[in-house]
Order: C-alpha cells, then sequence, then structure tokens
C-alpha cells in the first residue's frame, strides 16, 4: 500500500502521523515540507491529491493547523474525496459511505495517540459495496467538472 502524506509544516504530529503509516507496513510517500520542500498547505494538498488522483499513491494524508483548508484545496482535484476527521469512527464512515480517499487532519487539535487510531481506522474501513454506497458516491462524482473531450 502506498501513501501520500502532505503537510504545510513540521511538527511532532506530522512526523507521528508518518511513524502511523508505516507502522501500518504501507510506504509513504512525503510531500511539501515534511520532505524539505518550501510549499504552501494549497500546493501541498493539491500535489497529494494528483498523486491519489493518478493512482500514484493508494490514498493519502493531508495537514494543516485546522486541517479545513487542506481538505478543500485537495477536493478541488477529481476524483478526490477528502474527509476532515476528528476521531476513528469519522475516519471509518468516511471510507464507507464517502470513498474517501483522503484524510485531512487537523495539526492544532489532534493529539498523537487520537491519529494514530484515525489512520488505522481510514486504513482499515473499505469501501461500501451496497447500491445505497454506490448511489450516493455517484452522484458526488457527478457535481465534478467535466473537461471538454
Amino acid at each position: 500500500m502506498r501513501v501520500v502524506i502532505g503537510a504545510d509544516e513540521v511538527l511532532p504530529i506530522a512526523a507521528d502521523v508518518v511513524a502511523s503509516v508505516r507502522e501500518l507496513g504501507s510506504e509513504t510517500i512525503l510531500v511539501g515540507p515534511l520532505a524539505g520542500d518550501e510549499i504552501e498547505w494549497a500546493e501541498v494538498a493539491g500535489e497529494v491529491g494528483q498523486r491519489v488522483a493518478c493512482a500514484a499513491a493508494d490514498w493519502g494524508i493531508v495537514m494543516c493547523w485546522s486541517g479545513t483548508g487542506v481538505a478543500i484545496a485537495a477536493n478541488k482535484v477529481p476524483g478526490v474525496r477528502a474527509a476532515l476527521c476528528g476521531d476513528a469512527e469519522t475516519a471509518r464512515l468516511a471510507r464507507r459511505y464517502n470513498h474517501a480517499n483522503v484524510l485531512a487532519l487537523s495539526m492544532r487539535v489532534t493529539s498523537s495517540a487520537v491519529a494514530a487510531e484515525i489512520v488505522q481506522a481510514f486504513a482499515a474501513a473499505p469501501y461500501g459495496t451496497e447500491d445505497f454506497d454506490l448511489r450516493n458516491v455517484e452522484r458526488v462524482s457527478a457535481l465534478e467538472p467535466r473537461t471538454a473531450e
């Protein structure tokens, strides 16, 4: 499993999230300051989103102070369904009902222990396969702008 992880700052919580993903046995691809690059949160989220959308990574994690900005920015990338999660159950439900493929986290309010629980729940939760789940994911995808071919 390849997970792309981006944050706009190198804070202890960001390092702990990277460690949590690696403990799951996943390969990590680092973006932004985590990789030593000086880029802002919107660019970090865009790059993570692009790597998920083009299947260079199986899923992604974006982090900023509130988590809101990176979630909004990542969701601008067609094919990305980023979910800002503050607990493990929300992460599990985001995967099941929304087929979320990018996890957004707040570096301000998320503790390392809670972040590890959220990452584990997100990674372990399967996409929902019932008609209800699939119809709603299809409806959300239909909202994405289409480019002229």
